[in-house]
């Protein structure tokens, strides 16, 4: 039984995906908003998925070196479609929310100006839209093929 870490194709394929869709992050926000927000790589939401292309990752090394008939692909691809849902589904329409409860916030804090209400800006950029998703899938699945390949040989 092989005891290290940096040998198991699937968890390095996964790390390696959600770190490097994080640090593309700000670059992309760059590309697309004009703007270049360093933050952007300690936050959720935003292009690509880290969340979409480390699950991806995961499923896609565990299919390649467990095969898809085992319990490993049957847990990994639950998984990953459990978090991917969650991800363009629930977490997106909390962010939505947010947009709105932020906006109330804002024309409170206009008719308050000399009161003590201070509105703390909640978290918008919760969720993920189909491209940012489809993005997370894409690298997922590269970075999964490339490292599995590189650590299994497969």
């Amino acid at each position: 039984m092989n005891n290290d870490i940096l040998q198991n194709a699937p968890f390095v394929a996964a790390a390696l995906s959600v770190f490097i869709a994080q640090m593309l992050k700000p670059f992309v926000n760059a590309i697309f908003e004009h703007k270049f927000d360093w933050r952007l790589i300690f936050s959720t939401g935003g292009m690509p998925s880290s969340h979409t292309a480390g699950v991806i990752a995961l499923t896609t090394s565990i299919a390649l070196t467990q095969g898809v008939g085992t319990v490993y692909f049957a847990i990994a691809i639950t998984f990953a479609a459990i978090v991917i849902h969650d991800a363009m589904g629930i977490r997106r329409a909390a962010g939505k929310q947010a947009e709105v409860i932020n906006e109330w916030s804002r024309l409170l804090s206009d008719l308050h100006r000399e009161g003590p209400f201070n509105p703390e800006n909640l978290k918008t950029m919760l969720g993920h839209s189909f491209s940012q998703v489809f993005a997370g899938t894409i690298l997922g699945l590269v970075i999964g093929l490339t490292i599995t390949e590189y650590i299994a040989g497969i």
